[in-house]
């Protein structure tokens, strides 16, 4: 298999290679599949400058504090799982971008079966607003984003 098609496998099938292989470092030495994926804050430094967005736009529409925003973007701070989605609504990103945006973020994925994320990401394909989010998660007696749950299930 090519270089360029290996990096389009599902990540099924790359979880069927792992477990094929004689070893791990067989695995990870054969395979450019296995990427170490971008920094929080690289990330969104280049989305931001791919979608020509000031950090400023993205924090305010995000309904992120502005100076902690601004240490998400320099990489001084680490996010979490909630203040992840609320990149993705400052960014203006569907649920799949926003599935990407947690994985890079190393946080749990959205999940249909849980009520919230069900609510968010159905909020975010159908690109509502961060305010429009949280009055619906409000009405449906779930958490709002950035609320006491800490951005866990």
């Amino acid at each position: 298999m090519d270089k360029k098609n290996e990096k389009q496998l599902s990540t099924l099938e790359l979880w069927a290679k792992l477990f094929r292989s004689a070893s791990v470092e067989r695995y990870l030495s054969g395979s450019d599949a296995v990427q170490e994926l971008p920094s929080f804050s690289e990330y969104i430094k280049m989305l931001a400058e791919e979608r020509n967005e000031k950090p400023e736009t993205v924090i305010s529409r995000g309904g992120i504090e502005s100076s902690f925003g601004h240490k998400l973007f320099s990489g001084t701070r680490k996010p979490s799982r909630d203040t992840v989605i609320q990149f993705a609504f400052g960014f203006g990103m569907d649920a799949e971008e926003t599935q990407k945006l947690l994985k890079v973020a190393r946080a749990v994925a959205m999940h249909p079966r849980v009520k919230r994320d069900a609510v968010i990401a159905y909020c975010l394909q159908y690109r509502k607003s961060f305010m429009d989010t949280q009055q619906l998660l409000y009405d449906n007696h779930l958490p709002l984003i950035g609320g006491s749950h800490n951005g866990t299930r």
